[in-house]
């Protein structure tokens, strides 16, 4: 055996032994200081709320508003439809960006439900027009700049924020059935998911 190989061999030993070395100092916890506390179990996710089934002879209120392209829009142009109508605060902020475009993406799924989806704010037809092509939407919005229809349809009143109460938009969305009635009605919307719930109320309506 050569002399680098008998160095080699040697060292190997001490390599092990300095190793259990240190996986037992490492084992061992330090006087006085507590154990970690295991980590908790991570919440389960929330399900988006369920939309609230309404009376089958509540009408709907009829409608006859300006869309993002200056043409004119009425409720009565979707006879023989269902209407997906949502009511959201204001264009281009994180929200009801978030929710446009889940609509968006799903708007094939709702098309196929034999609906079609209106988006309804206080904001003018040029923050409409924007908002729509920034984002490729593809449905109409509505310009509601009195909120007369926002009442109508229970999506405004009272709300608190950061702890202020004032008047205002309350997130809010209304499946109207093919003959013009309230179906499904979603009062305080959450965000996140609700694109799925709006799609599965759509298939309450044929069970």
């Amino acid at each position: 055996m050569s002399t680098g190989s008998r160095t080699k061999a040697a060292a190997t030993p001490a390599a092990k032994k300095t190793s259990t070395k240190t996986t037992t100092k490492a084992a061992a916890a330090p006087t006085g200081v507590k154990a970690a506390a295991p980590a908790k179990k991570a919440a389960p996710a929330k399900k988006a709320p369920a939309a609230e089934p309404t009376s089958d002879v509540t009408p709907a209120f009829g409608f006859t508003l300006t869309a993002d392209d200056g043409s004119t829009v009425k409720l009565s142009d979707f006879a023989g439809k269902r209407v997906v109508l949502y009511f959201y605060p204001k264009d281009d902020t994180p929200g009801c960006t978030r929710q446009a475009c889940a609509f968006r993406d799903n708007i094939d799924a709702i098309r196929e439900r034999g609906a079609v989806v209106l988006g309804v704010s206080r904001d003018s037809q040029r923050a409409h027009t924007n908002f729509k092509n920034k984002y490729d939407l593809n449905f109409p919005l509505l310009v509601d700049p009195d909120a007369s229809v926002h009442k109508a349809y229970g999506a405004w009143g009272l709300k608190t924020n950061y702890g202020k109460t004032s008047e205002g938009v309350l997130r809010t969305t209304v499946i109207i059935d093919e003959e013009g009635r309230i179906a499904r009605r979603f009062p305080n919307v959450k965000v996140d998911g609700h694109a799925d719930a709006v799609l599965a109320a759509l298939d309450a309506l044929d069970g």
